[in-house]
């Protein structure tokens, strides 16, 4: 009688198989944390794009009162003990509707509303009375003047605007040069 080995059977373990899963089920895991991550990060790009309108917007406003001669030269500027006449405030600032000089950020805000921007209402359109104004308090602005290096009749502006998201402090920030001349 003739003995015949049995081909021995091939295939994975039941171990090898749970190692299988742990590390499959860690490389999910992994993925759907970096996922809520950069959903969360994203969810904040509305915000973004807010502080960079509130930003310029406020770079704007300065170019503009010095342009249709509305303010001196020396009002451009960080009120201080050396620079009594100027209009901005140097500390962060909340973002206010500007006050009755027209200027966001300027000492003339204090008191004024907060600002606030505009979503559609319940009808989804948007310039209606149904319209909700949502308020920016989580956001704050910095203006800093500072004279150009070496040149009097030139001044750096400086606009940061600060906010928080669900999880993140982040800050736009705009430079720009003003000249004394028109």
């Amino acid at each position: 009688m003739q003995y015949r080995s049995r081909p021995s059977a091939k295939g994975f373990t039941f171990i090898e198989t749970m190692i299988a899963l742990v590390v499959l089920i860690a490389g999910l895991l992994s993925l759907a944390v970096m996922l809520a991550d950069a959903l969360a990060y994203m969810q904040g790009s509305q915000s973004d794009f807010i502080a960079q309108q509130k930003a310029e917007e406020a770079v704007e406003a300065i170019f503009t009162a010095k342009y249709s001669n509305s303010v001196t030269w020396a009002q451009i500027n960080n009120q201080a003990v050396a620079t009594p006449l100027g209009l901005f405030l140097a500390a962060p600032q909340p973002l206010l509707q500007p006050g009755p000089d027209g200027l966001l950020g300027s000492i003339n805000d204090v008191g004024a509303p907060p600002d606030y921007i505009l979503e559609p209402g319940p009808d989804g359109k948007l310039g209606t009375a149904d319209d909700v104004k949502v308020p920016l308090s989580n956001f704050t602005r910095t203006i800093t003047i500072t004279n150009f290096v070496g040149d009097t009749n030139l001044r750096n502006i400086q606009v940061t605007v600060t906010y928080t998201t669900t999880r993140w402090t982040r800050t736009y920030t705009v430079n720009s040069l003003i000249s004394a001349f028109n």
